[in-house]
């Protein structure tokens, strides 16, 4: 059986162990998670070890980026599961601390998000990004990676996340991936474990509306209007889907267009039972 990946839990420990592998002459990759790994992260971890010479996983449910309202306490927590997922994939070492030791004492400074943020999630989930920005520039400063490997299925915090890069002058790259889905379309998410055998049947509706805008658009559709308006025709045969946002943004700035070019995204979010689901296509 495949040995499972170190655990580091401590700042100190980890960059003692990224100062070695820059030692050994290795190139870093970081794929930073919240855990309850499934094959999203995994297809992530597996992109990372094809990029570098070692990989860095990061383990940390992040408070700064939950609301009162949401589900931090209820988030899973599965590291035992997810150092087996992980054996045998080329982890060079696993980056779990807890909330005491990124956040000792408070640390009250945090990263701003630029303007236009606090739409979509920033504007259902306020304070949502300043969370994210701010851990994600922690553990670039403690892995200090050449490589950073982020899913596309989060495509407004990855937007968010190559501007800080590029704004804030990290010396890194940051490596997009593909949103890995189970068969019937459904794009893989720790949240999916929360849906009901019955909001589970209906979940694949919001691909199916996606794959209807980017059909519309293949036929030669440029409106975003008329886009907008065929995907929420799709959700609307399902009455029990509380849809938060439906439509089409141009990825590097997550503005709205009026109408679509090729590499613009069609993104929604929506409240299926008591989960809230992403999803997005690139058109």
């Amino acid at each position: 059986m495949p040995a499972r990946p170190h655990v580091e839990s401590t700042i100190a420990g980890a960059r003692t162990h990224v100062r070695e592998l820059r030692a050994s002459g290795a190139t870093v990759a970081l794929v930073p998670t919240m855990g309850a790994l499934h094959a999203g992260h995994l297809q992530l971890v597996d992109v990372a070890a094809r990029a570098a010479r070692a990989v860095v996983v990061s383990i940390f449910v992040n408070p700064l980026q939950f609301g009162p309202s949401e589900d931090f306490a209820r988030y899973p927590r599965t590291l035992d599961a997810d150092l087996a997922a992980l054996a045998g994939r080329g982890v060079s070492f696993v980056f779990a601390p807890s909330a005491e030791e990124m956040y000792e004492g408070g640390r009250g400074t945090t990263v701003v998000p630029p303007d236009g943020s606090d739409a979509f999630e920033g504007a259902v989930r306020p304070g949502h990004f300043a969370g994210v920005l701010t851990v994600v520039a922690k553990l670039f400063h403690i892995v200090q990676p050449d490589i950073a490997v982020f899913g596309r299925k989060d495509l407004q915090q990855l937007s968010l996340v190559q501007r800080m890069v590029r704004d804030l002058d990290f010396p890194l790259a940051v490596l997009p991936v593909d949103t890995v889905r189970e068969a019937d379309g459904l794009a893989l998410s720790s949240r999916n474990r929360y849906l009901s055998a019955d909001d589970r049947a209906r979940a694949p509706l919001l691909q199916q509306a996606l794959r209807t805008i980017a059909q519309r658009f293949g036929t030669g559709e440029r409106d975003a209007a008329s886009l907008r308006a065929a995907g929420a025709a799709v959700l609307a045969t399902d009455p029990a889907i509380d849809i938060d946002y439906l439509d089409i943004v141009r990825p590097s700035s997550f503005s709205v267009v009026d109408r679509a070019e090729p590499g613009d995204a069609a993104i929604v979010a929506a409240r299926v039972g008591g989960t809230r689901l992403l999803d997005n296509v690139i058109l």
